[in-house]
C-alpha cells in the first residue's frame, strides 16, 4: 500500500485526523479538491466571523456615546473584505504548514474511490484505512426561481462587494439567524422568513425569546411559519403567512436553510447510509471495516468542533486503538449579537428524562461586569436533576456566552453537582460568575439575585 491511511478532506475533521495518525505513526495522506481547512475555515466558521467582529465594533460604537465617547464611523467594504480573506488566508498557510511538519503528503484533486484500498485523483493511489471527511455543501430548496440574480447562499455571502439595500434572508437557523446581524449592522433593512413556528426550537422559550426581542430591536423583520413559494425577477421573494401572499421586494436573497453532506466520490463502495449522510458506528467506522467517516458527511451535527473531535477519534481506530466517541455532551454556539450557546438538556428534555428537575438563572441586568459593558440583553440558565442537584444542561444568553459554556459543558460531562459549582470561588466582576450565581438559584440561596 502506498499509505497506512488516507483522509480525503482537509477540513477540520480531515486535517486533526492526518495530524493524528501521523503522530501515532501512520504514513497519511490528504485529499483536498479545493484549500485546505474545508468550509469552515474557507467558506464558513472563520470568515463570518470576520464580519460578525466588525458588526460587533460597530454597535460598540453605536453605544459609545452612552459612555461620553463621540460615535462614528464609515464602512470601507473592500477593507473589510480584505480583512477577512487576509485571516483566511494565514490560517489556511497554517494548516499547510501543520501538514509538512507533521510529514503528511498533501494530494490536491478530488478523490474517488475504486475499491475499499484504491481512490483515483491525478493517479491512483492505495492505503489500508481511509478516513472520509468531505463535509457537507449549502443545501438548494426546491423553489422557482432560486437560481436567479441575485440569490446566494452563505459561500457567495462572504464575497462582499456592497452593502445590499435590502436583503431577504430564507431560513432562521443558526446560519441565517448570523447573517441577518451582520447585514443588519453593516446597515442593511434585513427581512427573516422560516417554516418552523418559532426561532431556534432546540433552546428554550426564554432564550429563543430575548433573541427574537433583540433582533426586532434592531429593525430585523422576522416572518416565522411563513412559506416561501417562489423567487421572481428583482429579486422578488414571494411567500405566504397565515393563508395570506406576500411579495418582498429586495435587493439580494440569501438562502440559508441548512447543509446536506457531500458524499459524492463515495459511489463504488456501496457504503450504508442514515438519511443522506454516511452511517458509522461509535468508533466513526462505516460497513466496511477499513473505512471510517467523520464530521458533516456523517449527516449528524453539523458543527466544526464536532468534526475535529470525530476525527482524532477515527485516527485512533484507524492505526489499531479502539475508542468509542462520546456524544452525549456538545456545545453549540450562534454569534449573533446576543450570542447564544448550550450544552446538554433544555428545560423540557431535562423534564421529560428525569421528572422533577431544579432551574436556576441569572440575568445579565444584574451582572455588575454586564452593566459595565452596556450589556442588558442576557440570561444564564442551568438545569439539575432534582435528587442530586447534578448539573444535566446550561444555556446562555448575551455577551461571551460561545466563551463561557465550556464550563458548562466540563461539568455536564464530568458530572459536577450546583453545589461543587457553586463552592468554587469565581472571580469578580465577571460575566463567568453567572454561572456561579444561578448555581446558587438552584440550591434555593443566591445572593445577587
Amino acid at each position: 500500500m502506498d499509505y497506512n491511511v488516507i483522509v480525503i478532506g482537509g477540513g477540520p475533521g480531515g486535517y486533526t485526523a492526518a495530524i493524528r495518525a501521523s503522530e501515532l505513526g501512520a504514513r497519511v495522506a490528504l485529499v483536498e479538491e479545493d484549500s485546505l481547512g474545508g468550509t469552515c475555515l474557507n467558506r464558513g466558521c472563520i470568515p463570518t466571523k470576520v464580519y460578525a467582529h466588525a458588526a460587533s465594533i460597530i454597535n460598540e460604537i453605536k453605544k459609545a456615546g452612552e459612555f461620553g465617547v463621540a460615535s462614528q464611523y464609515t464602512l470601507d467594504v473592500d477593507k473589510l473584505r480584505a480583512k477577512k480573506e487576509k485571516v483566511v488566508k494565514r490560517l489556511v498557510d497554517g494548516v499547510g504548514y501543520l501538514m509538512r511538519a507533521h510529514n503528511v503528503d498533501v494530494i490536491k484533486g478530488k478523490a474517488k474511490f475504486l475499491d475499499r484500498n484504491t481512490i483515483q485523483v491525478d493517479r491512483k493511489y492505495t492505503a489500508e484505512k481511509f478516513i472520509i471527511a468531505t463535509g457537507s455543501k449549502a443545501l438548494i430548496p426546491p423553489v422557482p426561481g432560486i437560481d436567479l440574480p441575485g440569490v446566494m447562499t452563505s459561500d457567495r455571502a462572504l464575497e462582499l462587494e456592497r452593502v445590499p439595500e435590502r436583503i431577504a434572508i430564507i431560513g432562521a437557523g443558526i446560519i441565517g439567524l448570523e447573517f441577518a446581524n451582520i447585514y443588519s449592522s453593516l446597515g442593511s433593512q434585513v427581512t427573516v422568513i422560516e417554516m418552523l413556528p418559532e426561532l431556534l426550537p432546540m433552546v428554550d422559550r426564554d432564550i429563543a425569546g430575548i433573541l427574537q426581542s433583540a433582533l426586532e430591536d434592531k429593525g430585523i423583520e422576522l416572518y416565522l411559519n411563513s412559506r416561501v413559494e417562489k423567487i421572481e425577477e428583482g429579486p422578488i421573494v414571494v411567500f405566504t403567512k397565515g393563508g395570506n401572499t406576500e411579495r418582498l421586494e429586495c435587493d439580494a436573497v440569501l438562502v440559508a436553510v441548512g447543509r446536506v453532506a457531500n458524499v459524492n466520490g463515495v459511489e463504488a463502495l456501496n457504503l450504508q447510509m442514515e438519511g443522506k449522510g454516511i452511517k458509522v458506528d461509535d468508533f466513526m467506522r462505516t460497513n466496511i471495516d477499513n473505512i471510517y467517516a467523520v464530521g458533516d458527511v456523517t449527516g449528524g451535527i453539523q458543527l466544526a468542533h464536532v468534526a475535529a473531535y470525530q476525527g482524532i477519534i477515527a485516527a485512533h481506530n484507524a492505526v489499531g486503538e479502539k475508542r468509542k466517541a462520546d456524544m452525549k455532551v456538545v456545545p453549540s454556539c450562534v454569534y449573533t449579537e446576543p450570542e447564544i450557546a448550550w450544552v446538554g438538556l433544555n428545560e423540557t428534555l431535562a423534564r421529560k428524562k428525569y421528572g422533577d428537575i431544579k432551574v436556576g438563572t441569572f440575568t445579565y441586568s444584574a451582572s455588575g461586569r454586564a452593566l459595565t459593558m452596556g450589556e442588558d440583553y442576557g440570561l444564564i440558565k442551568i438545569i439539575a436533576e432534582a435528587k442530586y442537584n447534578q448539573i444535566v444542561g446550561m444555556e446562555v444568553i448575551g455577551r461571551d456566552a460561545t466563551e463561557i459554556i465550556h464550563e458548562g459543558t466540563l461539568a455536564i460531562k464530568e458530572e459536577f453537582t450546583a453545589e461543587e459549582i457553586a463552592e468554587t470561588i469565581h472571580a469578580h466582576p465577571t460575566i463567568s460568575e453567572c454561572i456561579k450565581e444561578a448555581c446558587e438559584d438552584i440550591l434555593g440561596r443566591p445572593i445577587n439575585k
